[in-house]
């Protein structure tokens, strides 16, 4: 291994992981419930309620994550520098707060409702339907 292999790590590394992040914090800027607050009430899973509500935003916001971080592994697997990596994580997060918002349009019920009601099928169709848009977009990449 040399040392430019080492430098590409760190670089990539602390640009993605922070991508990352801003990421996360913009799928929740953009959702009406707020995750977090939903996880932390739930957690102790003493109420059945809260811990539902906790369980559909712990698999809607993780569908997310791991369908942007999809989008970022293969923008670096396939970039030419890291303008094009910063370039694929932005389109990946617009992309998947778009395709949370028509999962939104095509559903006969709401899902900015029904996640913090604590409709955990509700939260695993977001995230399965976050990993596919993820996958998808990820293969578009080239």
């Amino acid at each position: 291994m040399h040392v430019s292999d080492l430098m590409n790590f760190l670089l990539y590394f602390c640009v993605t992981v922070p991508m990352l992040g801003v990421g996360i914090y913009f799928f929740m800027l953009t959702t009406p419930y707020r995750e977090f607050a939903l996880l932390e009430d739930g957690g102790d899973g003493l109420d059945a309620r809260k811990a539902a509500c906790a369980q559909a935003a712990a698999y809607d916001t993780g569908g997310k994550v791991l369908g942007l971080g999809m989008v970022l592994a293969s923008a670096i697997f396939h970039s030419l520098g890291i303008g094009d990596v910063l370039i694929w994580g932005i389109l990946g997060m617009v992309f998947q707060v778009l395709v949370y918002y028509l999962y939104e349009i095509i559903t006969p019920f709401k899902v900015r409702t029904e996640i913090p009601k604590g409709n955990v099928a509700v939260g695993i169709l977001s995230a399965f339907i976050s990993l596919t848009a993820g996958l998808i977009m990820a293969a578009l990449i080239s």
